[in-house]
């Protein structure tokens, strides 16, 4: 994977860099995640906020209901609505879960977990070799040491 990974909203005006790889990519089946792509799954990389970096128009910052009741806040493109990350209350907005379809090459960025699949959809065939958790996981058992780290890392800096 190449060290900056760019990507963009539709109409190409809100514009972002990832600077190094996502801690986890998951491929997340949850019936939320289904409706809030109208797919079948979201495909999230978990990545540092500060290592984001905008280089066109700031996203609009849109509250939405989630399944945990706590809402999450979408980073959307004001103007074609395309959604480019998410913040999750679990670790405020210290880490954002970029949608890779936002990525100008998506298909770089494969998924190293697919979670909720207790809700997939039947038709959906899951590759080979890719860990499959029913619902959620233990980040212990999936996520590797350089990753964790960097999670802690990330969420024990003061504000």
């Amino acid at each position: 994977m190449a060290d900056i990974l760019a990507g963009g909203c539709t109409c190409g005006r809100v514009r972002y860099e990832m600077q190094g790889p996502p801690m986890i990519v998951h491929a997340c089946h949850c019936t939320w995640c289904q409706r809030e792509t109208g797919s079948a799954f979201a495909t999230n990389a978990m990545i540092e906020a500060d290592r984001v970096r905008h280089t066109g128009e700031e996203p609009e910052i849109v509250h939405t209901p989630s399944a945990s009741g706590k809402g999450q806040m979408i980073a959307r493109c004001p103007h074609c609505r395309v959604a480019i990350w998410s913040n999750y209350s679990g670790s405020g907005p210290r880490i954002r879960f970029v949608r890779v379809g936002s990525l100008d090459n998506p298909h770089s960025i494969v998924p190293d977990i697919h979670i909720f699949t207790s809700t997939k959809r039947p038709w959906l065939t899951l590759p080979e070799g890719v860990p499959v958790a029913a619902e959620y996981y233990r980040r212990s058992e999936v996520w590797s040491a350089d990753s964790i780290a960097r999670r802690e890392a990330v969420l024990a800096r003061p504000d």
